[in-house]
């Protein structure tokens, strides 16, 4: 061997010397850079306690994706501030595809309604990623089974007549389930007391328990009740008629013309790789055709409403226009 080729040849050895002591030296980034994703279990943060829309929607959901990806999708909740705790949280969560949200639309009103209240957002929606969204319901009017209220018209006559006498439950100020009821308070001119619980799993308790009149909700998360006689629905703030509530009437076709859908979709932390969300988002699409998913969806009293990932990211950006007006002009709410 001559000397240039022993020469070349160390250098080749120290190379290789350097790239393993730099692999040994930050171990958990070299395996990162190496690992196909997902390489572990993904957490998908739901930002309310059981029993909501987020929930009943967002399991069947989590174990397709799961399926499809061929890793444990695990639900964890951490709810608060009306679901500003687990959005903020994902919002600034490393953005490895390992942390994913599953939200609900007050997700486009709350940084509107911190700014209203001179606070600071929890988060921004520039801080994360729309990769799917997969249901859209109106919300639905409910009252429990034995309330004296049989028709929406009995229940707005009383509320005419009894103004602050009615309360309502929600899942927190400026939330999916308030939104709804401050817009059939101004189209009707009436005052009902509102009651702010810390997620619509709560306030359907409350609801039920007797500790409020009535609650704005998404149909998954009443229609059992409803189909039971434990609860009774006397509208809906959709068009039309819904599929799982034929006999219920919109609040448009009575004569209130306010509108409101609560829908339901996946997001991930800004700055989350391409290749991650590529993956990710394939495998969201095919989450509507799985039939153990579908059968779920089914039973809770919805459908899958899918749009992709660009589609979403428009809805997302109109939406959030829109209900900022809303909450302007719903004002402040302590």
């Amino acid at each position: 061997m001559t000397s240039l080729t022993r020469r070349a040849s160390l250098v080749r050895l120290g190379q290789t010397g350097l790239v393993a002591s730099a692999a040994m030296a930050v171990p958990g980034r070299w395996v990162q850079a190496q690992e196909t994703w997902p390489a572990r279990p993904i957490s998908l943060t739901g930002p309310f306690p059981p029993g909501g829309v987020a929930d009943t929607v967002g399991r069947p959901v989590a174990e397709a994706l799961g399926r499809e990806l061929g890793q444990p999708v695990v639900v964890e909740n951490r709810a608060g501030a009306g679901g500003g705790v687990g959005m903020g949280q994902v919002a600034k969560a490393s953005a490895d595809g390992y942390r994913l949200l599953f939200a609900l639309s007050s997700i486009v009103v709350l940084p509107e309604a911190a700014r209203l209240l001179k606070q600071t957002p929890p988060f921004t929606l520039d801080e994360l990623t729309s990769v799917a969204r997969f249901t859209a319901d109106p919300t639905v009017l409910v009252v429990r089974g034995d309330s004296p209220w049989t028709d929406f018209r009995q229940f707005l006559a009383d509320a005419r007549a009894r103004p602050g006498a009615i309360t309502f439950g929600s899942s927190g100020n400026y939330g999916t389930m308030h939104i709804p009821m401050e817009q059939l308070k101004a189209a009707t001119k009436t005052y009902l007391l509102h009651v702010p619980y810390t997620g619509a799993g709560p306030a359907l308790i409350g609801l039920m328990s007797g500790q409020v009149d009535a609650l704005s909700t998404g149909p998954s998360s009443a229609v059992q009740h409803i189909r039971s006689g434990r609860l009774r629905a006397l509208a809906h703030w959709g068009e039309g008629r819904l599929k799982a509530l034929p006999d219920v009437p919109s609040l448009r076709e009575l004569g209130v013309p306010v509108q409101y859908s609560q829908w339901a979709g996946l997001f991930a932390p800004a700055g989350t790789p391409a290749p991650v969300l590529d993956r990710l988002r394939k495998a969201a699409a095919r989450v509507p055709n799985d039939a153990r998913a579908k059968q779920a969806i089914d039973a809770a009293g919805t459908y899958f409403q899918y749009q992709d990932a660009d589609v979403f990211t428009k809805f997302v950006r109109t939406e959030a226009s829109e209900m900022a007006q809303l909450v302007k002009r719903i004002g402040r709410v302590d």
